[in-house]
């Protein structure tokens, strides 16, 4: 049976804190800024369209005459000039749509199942959930239509499903709650931080030091809301920790295995850029072009074969590890990189081999 259910494309894929629901709530809010202890009185129309993306003078003119704007929890006209230390906060104007999810025989690479949970091994390329842009094909559809079989209620799937996310591009474990029971006793563990989640990525540069922890603030681009970024603790965002350990070194690119403290959108992706070490062909975050290396045109070539074999970010959620919400017990899954990985990484370790011999 097909499922209508309120979609909000600011749902995070990798925040377990951010409960799918499908009760929408009459204002989202969209972004929300302290203005400057030294900001110029400009008016709050010409201040916004400066702010956010895709915003045009008329647009932001409506949204403030309609409510859409608070300056200090109080509306505001469009020739209001904001002062030092204006709280302003901008509220999502665009209404979410009721979209019928339909389940769709999508083969679904099921990692392991019992009465409770299903972990699946998501490969790259496939969403999670739909969304604008994505409605079919995803995740959930295939998660939908594989559940009818065990006469799971298709319409509270939403609700008892999805525990946390992964990037589209971003392979590995996923973990599904199969009953309302198990859905609350699995999202509390990632709320406390007990989960146990390692992945192993290649990101660019040699790293200086083997072992290491990233915290820092993440939240949404201030102009492109499509991508994360970090921001001073109490400014913006959320705190987000991110704790690594080198792997294996190929002068250029590294190995590294990252374990998640927190759970935020594009965590890994953004602290490891934040650092100075970007996935390799990461497109969002500058991944995707030579960061480190030389000049020589037959490097650039080798980096653009690899870049072919593994046209994505290079990373893998490969172990996650819980407490059953059946039995109690502790349960951990272990899963194997995916063959556009290890090509590339073997590519790299014949590559540092052969600068090795040659110094």
């Amino acid at each position: 049976m097909p499922v209508d259910i309120e979609l909000d494309d600011e749902w995070n894929e990798e925040d377990p804190e951010n409960e799918l629901s499908t009760e929408v709530e009459a204002k989202t809010e969209r972004i929300r800024i302290i203005t400057d202890k030294r900001q110029d009185p400009i008016r709050i129309d010409k201040f916004l369209v400066a702010r956010l993306e895709g915003a045009t003078r008329n647009k932001v003119q409506q949204a403030i005459d309609d409510g859409y704007v608070l300056v200090n929890d109080k509306v505001v006209k469009a020739n209001y000039k904001i002062r030092p230390d204006d709280c302003i906060v901008v509220f999502e104007t665009r209404n979410s749509q009721p979209v019928e999810v339909v389940p769709e025989p999508i083969p679904l690479d099921v990692f392991y199942e019992d009465d409770s949970i299903m972990i699946i091994n998501k490969p790259a390329g496939m969403v999670v959930h739909p969304g604008s842009g994505n409605y079919t094909g995803t995740l959930v559809n295939g998660l939908s239509y594989y559940l009818q079989k065990d006469n799971v209620e298709i319409d509270t799937l939403y609700r008892v499903g999805l525990v946390h996310r992964i990037d589209k591009d971003t392979t590995g474990l996923l973990l599904i709650g199969k009953t309302e029971e198990a859905m609350t006793m699995l999202s509390a563990q990632f709320k406390k931080h007990t989960v146990h989640r390692r992945y192993i990525a290649l990101v660019w540069g040699d790293l200086p030091e083997n072992e290491g922890r990233i915290e820092a603030n993440i939240g949404r681009n201030i102009r492109f809301r499509k991508v994360m970024d970090v921001f001073p603790e109490g400014d913006h965002g959320k705190e987000a920790v991110t704790h690594y350990k080198v792997l294996e070194r190929f002068n250029y690119v590294t190995l590294v295995e990252l374990r998640l403290e927190t759970g935020r959108t594009h965590q890994i992706r953004v602290h490891m850029k934040h650092i100075g070490h970007p996935l390799f062909n990461d497109a969002s975050y500058g991944g995707n072009r030579i960061v480190k290396g030389t000049v020589f045109t037959k490097y650039k070539q080798f980096v653009d074969n690899c870049f072919a074999i593994l046209p994505r970010q290079a990373l893998h959620a490969k172990e996650l590890g819980f407490k059953h919400p059946t039995t109690g017990e502790w349960v951990q899954f272990d899963s194997e990189l995916p063959e556009d990985m290890t090509k590339v990484i073997e590519k790299w370790r014949t590559y540092a081999s052969g600068l090795s011999r040659r110094m």
